[in-house]
């Protein structure tokens, strides 16, 4: 086999207080689709940001096509052909489609903007994307999640980067749009380009890529350059360092009385009346694919939007909250899909972010904040629910994804919390941090509290749910039970007729 096109040699990261990364070696090929696999905090994304030059090197440095590098920012990666494709995006929401995909390289005449050469350039990238139906003029904000991401994939082919890295590209995709997003990289594989692909989708890394390499406490484990003989156990033990028999661990328990009845519920992003309830000591899953409505449905209910009608009876009294302040006070909370823009504070610590609700608890006359409780209570939760973090007064921006989410969790936990909604609880967390969380969803139900899962994991909604509503175009079609909620009839139940 001919010399891998691009080479990551002796590479260590450094951060106050914790390694990153420790001595990482090993080879990506020309038209290989390699993975990079690991727990949340693992080093993926450090080294992600390696290659694009957001993070400065301790030690090592980069070899791409026979040349050594160590690139200083991210100007002089993108030079050399780096694209990187983050989760959390990086677009200019009030700027266009097509000034956000050619930001950087505007067509000029005169000294200004040719405008008819953008759009014709942005139509082109928008027909190679399959999103002919994105009006360049849009502006980005008006998009969907989905949309704006295939924007950033548009922006990475029209700079033809030799180097595409994807850092969980499918987590807020349509059907439509994975499908095509996999039709993308293998033209790109085909085309001789190296693409990296980080997901925690183990079914995506066996059906579309070429090598995996592994990741654990920011150590190379191993690099396994053909999957024909690798299966789903060994990568899975390989993650974690340890052999995971069952991942969801469901624990069937005993079920109370209706916490929550919601009766004709109506309002924004809904297409008809929706009606169900929600016992003591259950967990209750919303499935349907992206646009269906469940996020918008317990938006409704949780005082993020104002139902136009119906009625909602909590805790045996008929509430309509006006507010997420009122449905706090009553018991209710939601964890947010969107951790980096609605669930946290990123420049905060962790203290702050789990204290922030709480403190009205913690108040002493005549005084604030009370910051020995706070710090008593960040510490008592960081060790109940293992949160990984160099210290209480870590700013959470540098936690992974899995540790935010148990941050907002503990925040909660924090609270006098009867209810709590949890909309993609596992977005973008790997398998060991996911059996941690769906672990604290069925410690809470069996304390009697009520849980409802938002998600478009079948398999997740299929094995940690005591029912299923599966909701299509803004209604809900149908509620079904654990005991004959099969993948066949949920999938059927949720896609268009």
């Amino acid at each position: 086999m001919s010399e891998p096109y691009l080479r990551f040699d002796g590479i260590s990261v450094e951060f106050p207080g914790v390694r990153a990364l420790d001595d990482i070696s090993f080879g990506v090929h020309a038209g290989q689709v390699h993975a990079l696999m690991g727990e949340n905090g693992a080093g993926k994304s450090t080294l992600l940001k390696v290659l694009s030059g957001v993070n400065r090197v301790t030690e090592g440095a980069l070899w791409i096509d026979g040349e050594r590098h160590v690139f200083a920012n991210a100007r002089e990666a993108l030079r050399q052909g780096i694209a990187i494709i983050y989760q959390e995006l990086t677009l200019s929401p009030n700027m266009t489609v097509a000034e956000n995909l050619l930001l950087g390289q505007l067509p000029q005449k005169r000294g200004f903007v040719h405008r008819s050469r953008l759009q014709e350039s942005a139509r082109r990238i928008l027909r190679e994307l399959g999103e002919e139906e994105i009006h360049p003029l849009t502006k980005v904000r008006d998009l969907s999640i989905g949309q704006q991401q295939m924007i950033e994939i548009g922006r990475a082919l029209l700079r033809d980067a030799r180097v595409i890295a994807f850092d969980e590209p499918t987590s807020s995709l349509s059907v439509q749009e994975t499908r095509q997003l996999k039709q993308i990289i293998k033209r790109l594989r085909d085309e001789g380009r190296v693409v990296l692909y980080v997901t925690h989708r183990m079914e995506e890394v066996f059906e579309m890529c070429d090598a995996v390499t592994v990741f654990r406490d920011g150590q190379h484990i191993r690099t396994h350059d053909s999957l024909t003989t690798l299966d789903h156990d060994t990568l899975v033990s390989e993650m974690v360092g340890r052999d995971i028999d069952d991942v969801y661990g469901y624990r069937p328990r005993q079920q109370g009385n209706v916490l929550m009845d919601v009766n004709a519920i109506e309002g924004k992003g809904l297409s008809a009346p929706v009606s169900f309830d929600v016992h003591r000591g259950e967990v209750l899953g919303l499935f349907g694919l992206v646009g269906a409505g469940r996020s918008e449905l317990m938006r409704l209910i949780c005082g993020v939007e104002t139902p136009v009608a119906g009625e909602v009876r909590f805790g045996g009294e008929m509430r309509m909250f006006k507010s997420t302040s009122d449905a706090i006070r009553a018991g209710i909370a939601m964890c947010p899909e969107d951790r980096k823009s609605q669930g946290i504070f990123p420049i905060a610590s962790v203290a702050d972010n789990l204290n922030i609700s709480c403190r009205r608890f913690f108040k002493r006359a005549g005084i604030l904040r009370n910051p020995k409780r706070e710090m008593a209570n960040t510490e008592e939760y960081i060790r109940r629910l293992s949160i990984k973090t160099p210290g209480p007064r870590t700013r959470i921006s540098n936690l992974s994804g899995g540790n935010q989410q148990k941050v907002i969790l503990a925040r909660w936990l924090s609270e006098d919390i009867d209810l709590f909604v949890m909309d993609e609880p596992t977005r973008g967390i790997d398998v060991g941090a996911r059996r941690d969380i769906y672990t604290l969803l069925y410690d809470l139900a069996e304390q009697g509290k009520s849980v409802v899962v938002i998600s478009s994991d079948l398999a997740e909604v299929s094995s940690i749910c005591d029912r299923i509503g599966v909701m299509r175009d803004g209604g809900l079609i149908d509620i079904v039970p654990r005991e004959s909620a099969t993948p066949e009839r949920l999938l059927g139940l949720a896609l268009p007729a």
